[in-house]
């Protein structure tokens, strides 16, 4: 019986050992997650029938440093979940690594080529959030916007001089003729740029006169009352009000210029926004993934487009995950369905940009586990080698 309960504690402590060494080697291996071996005593009956390991389970309540990468495509997640990946077999993995590429068909792929899952967007970069697919990116270039809308907002000088329009009708080359300027830049539907630029000239109390110009043309496209109360909140006009050019070789130009929250206060003129939407033609630049998991294309132009979301999913019991090879887990009975969902959502941690998860390992716990369990193997050896001498001077005294 001695040999058989020696024997069993050989065998559990080396695949203690199977596991500590299986620890270190991959104690630099990115989203790894640590494993100890778990003993429980056998007996037979009431008599003692040694030792058996009871389980292996891995540590995925303790998070790995975050390291700073610089690179755009490496994401770590910081907190709980799962990256949802596919294999090239179609099998679905879960895992922690976030090191992240873009193969020859576009698709985001992890560092064993498998394919993220996530959200898409449709054609008008609309992110759909009813089904996981494979995140693939659009590596066109970014056609121009013309420009419709124009957010401005100023406040106008309320202590300056009426201009007295009769002997100083408006022009634009005449600086008595208005009291202050302000130029903003706009797209055609080729991409082209043009200037819209407002001359801003008080005609009476609280009451300004607002003459457009584009391209630095003689006459004015659009003329606009504005008026402000008494407090120098703005009165009139509610809303936008419209201006419209012809641009050559592209589509007429139709914007709505909003100047809406502009006041009127004893300070000098000055401008707080000037945010005209359009943008010229650009080119694919980069890629870039933000905290909540969503993916942007951005271009020459300064643009960026969305592409996708990644999404992370969680198990009631990740101790019941499968293992397998490329640091991943596969779903199985024990560990439950899946719950998938944009990263910050519920339970689900965020995600860190330009990082990678370290493995969890403490390399320091883990050699000197190695060296206890290499004292307990030596200590069953010896148990054998006694039982071994006993047994042969029962022989000999026979």
């Amino acid at each position: 019986m001695s040999f058989n309960i020696a024997l069993s504690g050989l065998d559990a402590t080396n695949t203690e050992l199977n596991t500590i060494s299986h620890n270190i080697a991959n104690s630099a291996t990115t989203g790894y997650r640590g494993a100890r071996t778990e003993f429980s005593a056998v007996y037979n009956g009431f008599q003692p029938g040694g030792v058996e390991v009871s389980g292996i389970t891995q540590n995925f309540d303790k998070t790995g440093s975050i390291t700073g990468t610089g690179r755009s495509l490496d994401v770590a997640i910081n907190g709980k979940g799962f990256f949802v990946t596919k294999s090239s077999s179609g099998e679905v993995l879960y895992s922690r690594s976030g090191a992240l590429n873009k193969d020859k068909d576009n698709f985001i792929v992890n560092d064993t080529g498998a394919r993220m899952q996530g959200y898409n967007v449709d054609g008008d970069n609309t992110l759909q959030t009813g089904a996981v697919t494979d995140l693939r990116l659009n590596t066109g270039s970014l056609a121009a916007r013309a420009t419709d809308r124009i957010g401005f907002v100023a406040n106008f000088d309320a202590s300056a001089n009426e201009v007295n329009q009769l002997a100083n009708p408006f022009d634009p080359n005449d600086p008595n003729s208005f009291n202050s300027s302000y130029t903003s830049q706009v797209y055609d539907s080729l991409g082209n740029t043009h200037t819209v630029t407002q001359y801003f000239t008080k005609t009476a109390p609280n009451t300004w006169e607002v003459n457009v110009q584009v391209d630095g043309s003689v006459d004015p496209v659009a003329t606009q009352e504005v008026e402000f109360n008494e407090d120098g909140t703005l009165a009139a006009p509610q809303g936008a009000y419209a201006i419209s050019f012809p641009a050559a070789g592209a589509e007429d130009m139709n914007i709505d210029i909003s100047i809406d929250g502009s006041t009127q206060f004893g300070a000098e003129f000055g401008v707080s926004t000037n945010n005209p939407n359009g943008y010229t033609a650009g080119d694919l630049a980069g890629i870039r993934i933000e905290g909540n998991g969503m993916l942007y294309a951005t271009y020459t132009n300064g643009e960026s487009q969305l592409q996708g979301q990644v999404v992370l999913a969680n198990f009631a019991n990740p101790q019941g995950l499968g293992k397998v090879s490329g640091t991943a887990w596969t779903q199985s009975y024990s560990s439950g369905a899946p719950i998938v969902g944009a990263p910050s959502t519920g339970t689900l941690g965020d995600l860190t940009p330009g990082a990678l998860e370290s493995s969890n390992v403490d390399l320091t716990s883990e050699l000197v586990s190695l060296m206890t369990t290499q004292r307990n193997y030596q200590a069953n050896a010896k148990s054998i080698s006694t039982e071994d001498k006993l047994t042969q001077a029962l022989f000999n005294a026979i």
